[in-house]
């Protein structure tokens, strides 16, 4: 299997391999190392394979950005920028030795004319060369700033619609050296394992798992292709202009071939199918947790670890008694997904807390300053995220699963993890009203929508389902927690797997 990512946090990515490991199949899941290193570690019978990608074509014009013409003083990169500083500091300490000499003389004489032309001229060099060397570091410091920011020029965007124009989906070549470092970097570990199923995650890796499964079909090994789309490409925040034309340039040319498409709704299979004329329309696999280590914990409510001495808990976390009302809210942290309104909500709910088991960034000091600012910081809980297998476990303690996400089109096509989350813990959702979310809750009553933005139609949500909690845990069924389950859920990857898989496909002995 193959991601883009570190691994850490994506439970979709650490539940296909589990789920593939116990089927029988050897599995290997390569992602990316979050410290430089190569190294790796079992889970749950797969292996983790974290490899270092140095990011050698993509950030070249970052470490060597040239002087060009419009830095004309810039060094031309970093290394030569340090070989001048150590060049100008032992010039320096020529100065500061020769200085010392003649103060030390024993005969306490002044140096000869000769000498001190010599000493003048050599502190002269180090006050220009000094100087010199400043200015062509601020040009440099400038040039790196320059290209380490989204490239949105009008030079910048008419270069990337000419390669989109003249290359079509090769275009992604001559403008995402990225991708082309995935491959530089993956594509050597692909070749030594020789899979015979590329399982490839979102839409950088399509293209890697491609034409892998081609190098090694051409060296007589017969590599099929499964690609899990986790969203809707043209639906992404796109950095630049550059970067929408490569990317999606990228995933036209290859998600096409691959043996099979996989997605997380019916709602975004169906838009592939009309966006890339796929052959056949993708199979859906729900992001839902996995039941199997999770119990009923008698006369509470809560989903327990069997194979844990302590349950985690949200509440003891929050240092809140029972009766307290606490809202949650998992996920990542920014402001499309509307956690500045669910903020701005709480001082509608006076007795009301707020839990976010959050990733911590630099959105978090914005969203404590409004917490201050509106006199509710004692009310809000930042807390980090836990284990992917025990995230239900974790919320069961909370009264209510917020959804806060404003309108984007990713955010419009599916039921994303956190719903799935919610739902296992017994959570009434108060969810916002983007498309695919706020149909489900109202078709099975689980939750409220409020109107996404909006801090009082939020709040009104919110106190809708703390007055009768029950009524909204009433459409937690087992039918639907079992179709809501990862067990369920994996059937049909399993299903995938073995459609494309060789019939003389070896696999690991089954415990």
């Amino acid at each position: 299997m193959l991601v883009d990512n570190t691994i850490d946090g994506d439970s979709r990515v650490q539940k296909s391999a589990m789920s593939a490991a116990a089927a029988g199949w050897e599995t290997t899941l390569i992602g990316r190392s979050p410290n430089g290193t190569l190294h790796s570690y079992p889970l749950g019978g797969a292996t983790v394979l974290r490899v270092p990608v140095p990011y050698t074509l993509h950030a070249r014009r970052r470490r060597a950005p040239g002087p060009g013409l419009r830095w004309p003083l810039a060094y031309r990169d970093l290394d030569t920028a340090a070989w001048r500083t150590a060049q100008l500091n032992a010039l320096r300490n020529d100065v500061w030795v020769d200085r010392a000499h003649y103060a030390l003389r024993p005969d306490a004489s002044s140096p000869s004319p000769a000498a001190l032309t010599a000493l003048t001229a050599l502190r002269a060099r180090l006050f220009v060369g000094l100087r010199w060397h400043r200015l062509r570091q601020h040009e440099m410091r400038r040039a790196i700033r320059f290209y380490s920011r989204p490239d949105n020029r009008a030079v910048a965007r008419l270069k990337a619609r000419f390669w989109g124009a003249v290359a079509g989906e090769r275009s992604w070549r001559h403008l995402e050296p990225l991708l082309r470092d995935y491959e530089l970097t993956f594509g050597p570990h692909i070749d030594q394992l020789k899979p015979d199923i590329i399982h490839s995650h979102d839409f950088r890796m399509v293209g890697l798992a491609v034409r892998s499964a081609a190098r090694l079909k051409a060296r007589g090994h017969d590599t099929k292709v499964i690609h899990d789309v986790h969203e809707f490409l043209p639906g992404v925040r796109a950095q630049s202009t550059k970067w929408k034309i490569a990317n999606e340039a990228h995933e036209r040319e290859y998600i096409r071939r691959a043996d099979v498409v996989l997605t997380v709704s019916d709602r975004l299979a169906e838009m592939l199918v009309e966006r890339h004329h796929l052959p056949e329309k993708p199979t859906v696999v729900l992001n839902a947790p996995a039941r199997e280590r999770l119990l009923a914990v008698p006369d509470s409510g809560l989903l327990a670890d069997p194979d844990s001495g302590l349950l985690p808990d949200l509440r003891a976390d929050c240092g809140l008694p029972p009766g307290t009302p606490l809202l949650v809210y998992g996920g990542a942290a920014a402001a499309q997904r509307g956690l500045l309104t669910a903020v701005q909500a709480l001082p509608l709910l006076p007795e009301a807390h707020l839990a976010l088991v959050v990733a911590q960034n630099a959105f978090i000091s914005e969203l404590k300053a409004l917490a201050e600012e509106l006199g509710v910081i004692d009310r809000v809980h930042v807390l980090p995220y836990v284990p992917q297998d025990l995230v239900s476990t974790y919320y069961a303690s909370a009264d209510v699963g917020l959804i806060p996400i404003l309108h984007y089109p990713n955010h419009e096509i599916a039921l994303i993890t956190k719903y799935f989350e919610y739902t296992h813990a017994g959570l009434p959702i108060v969810t916002s009203d983007v498309e695919t979310m706020a149909a489900t809750t109202r078709e099975i009553g689980n939750g409220e929508v409020f109107t996404a933005g909006d801090a009082g139609d939020l709040a009104r949500g919110v106190a809708s389902v703390l007055a009768d909690p029950d009524k909204y845990r009433a459409a937690y069924t087992e039918e639907l927690l079992d179709r809501w389950s990862w067990e369920s859920q994996s059937k049909t990857l399993a299903a995938a797997w073995e459609r494309v898989a060789a019939t003389s496909a070896p696999r690991a002995p089954q415990s």
